[in-house]
């Protein structure tokens, strides 16, 4: 029986080349700021997003937590979007490593608006508020079905930004896919965001790793932030080396896990138990059912496919590296057939 693993874009595993290239890895102490391969991934990933200096740690979860540290205060306020992952799916680590309270807004899709955000901000000179300081956005959303940010829509929230003084940080855990999706260009990124968190090991496909882009002064911080959070690695560079490998060999190939994602979508339209399917942009498929999705998740899983119910009624099904052609006709027929 074909197994078919659609639970999440983290569950690859490193391709031919991508070993390769970590084995051949050059490496040193990274602590020391000697690992030469986690040096060039990341200035290499700076170099793309038009910031200055970049942190290779381990997850996105301390990207992101390291950036909302370096950008805030304790007893500052953050905003995002209801659905946003430093929020719901980061352990409650804003408010432990960062005394800081949320402030969460309803986005389409999770997708917010400098006319939904301005509203919210707070009178910093009014002491019984928080004091507003940084705005945090997700591309893609994750809650959002894969829901894409275009720069022309994040232009008028990083003016918003600028103009009362907060910092605005981008969660890019799936950022090539929503620049695959867009047409955008990486590098322009760096002319509106004080931070961006790129994960590495979803669409690119390395086995772990994010990197952390601002200024080289944030990144100073960070790397220090870093340090107490546990995250000063050693010679790292054999994982670094499988970023670099991804940043040269996977992004433009996004593509066909989002044409894949578009495949099994029109399947499930046909499906009479399945009521609503959430637009696919990218690599993700959410979908609702009529029944049980456990029941569902359970009934795909005796036919090999792997899946999660997101809800009582909602599955999500997420592309990747690999999943090829043949897998995913596989699926085909399995819907067709429940």
């Amino acid at each position: 029986m074909i197994t078919v693993d659609l639970r999440s874009d983290t569950v690859t595993k490193p391709t031919p080349g991508m070993l390769e290239a970590m084995w051949s890895a050059k490496v040193g102490d990274d602590v020391y700021g000697e690992d030469e391969t986690v040096n060039e991934l990341e200035v290499k990933a700076a170099a793309m997003f038009g910031m200055e200096a970049g942190l290779f740690c381990p997850s996105g979860t301390m990207t992101n937590q390291i950036a909302i540290k370096c950008f805030t205060n304790p007893l500052d306020e953050l905003i995002a979007d209801q659905t946003a992952h430093v929020y719901r799916y980061e352990g409650g680590g804003i408010a432990f490593n960062s005394a800081v309270s949320t402030r969460l807004l309803n986005g389409e899709r999770g997708i917010l608006t400098a006319e939904m955000i301005e509203p919210e901000i707070n009178d910093p000179d009014n002491v019984h508020y928080p004091l507003t300081t940084l705005v945090v956005l997700e591309n893609t959303v994750n809650k959002g079905g894969g829901k894409c940010y275009t720069l022309d829509q994040i232009a008028p929230i990083a003016e918003l930004c600028q103009r009362h003084n907060l910092k605005l940080h981008l969660d890019g855990a799936r950022i090539f896919n929503a620049l695959a999706y867009t047409g955008d260009n990486a590098v322009d990124y760096g002319k509106y965001f004080s931070g961006i968190s790129v994960c590495l090991s979803k669409g690119l496909g390395t086995p772990v790793g994010s990197v952390f882009l601002a200024d080289k002064q944030t990144i100073t911080y960070a790397r220090r932030v870093r340090k107490v959070l546990g995250g000063g690695w050693r010679q790292a560079g054999f994982l670094a080396a499988a970023g670099i490998y991804a940043l040269d060999h996977h992004v433009e190939r996004l593509k066909i896990d989002h044409k894949h994602a578009q495949i099994l979508a029109n399947e499930l339209s046909k499906c009479a138990w399945v009521t609503n399917i959430v637009p696919v942009e990218t690599n993700l498929v959410l979908f609702d059912t009529a029944g049980s999705a456990d029941a569902i998740v359970a009934q795909l899983q005796e036919k090999g496919i792997k899946c999660n119910a997101t809800g009582s009624n909602r599955i999500r099904f997420v592309l990747h590296l690999d999943i090829h052609p043949e897998q995913v006709e596989y699926v085909v027929s399995v819907l067709k057939s429940l």
